[in-house]
């Protein structure tokens, strides 16, 4: 089964960083990512820019409506994504304990609802 784990962390935190912390945050991604995929458990992922670069888009009554930022105003801000392949919830959940983000926001664990097929 495959599940979305959506990292979430204050981009304050992760701003105050010096060039080392970071650079040695994302080897850990990446080994992280590496681990994942060498024990068959990550299926894709990315990181994502900062929220002030997001835009957000929505249609009312035919209307596209686009506003700079992102959805709402959260203490911590969506900063990328990790779609793992799982037996069930409690692995999902033991895989996304490991991501390293982990240790500064957190990490939403969600089941990927597949869509029916085309009729």
């Amino acid at each position: 089964m495959k599940y979305a784990a959506l990292v979430y962390y204050q981009e304050s935190i992760i701003n105050a960083m010096t060039e080392q912390e970071w650079h040695d945050l994302n080897q850990e991604c990446v080994a992280g990512v590496e681990r994942l995929s060498s024990q068959g458990h990550y299926v894709a992922g990315q990181a994502l820019q900062p929220v002030d670069t997001a835009t957000c888009v929505r249609v009312r009554a035919g209307e596209v409506l686009i506003t700079d930022g992102p959805f709402t105003e959260t203490k911590e801000q969506l900063a990328g994504f990790y779609l793992l392949e799982a037996r069930d919830l409690n692995e999902a959940l033991q895989l996304a304990s490991r991501i390293p983000p982990a240790r500064f926001g957190s990490i939403e664990v969600r089941p990927v609802r597949e869509l029916p097929p085309k009729d």
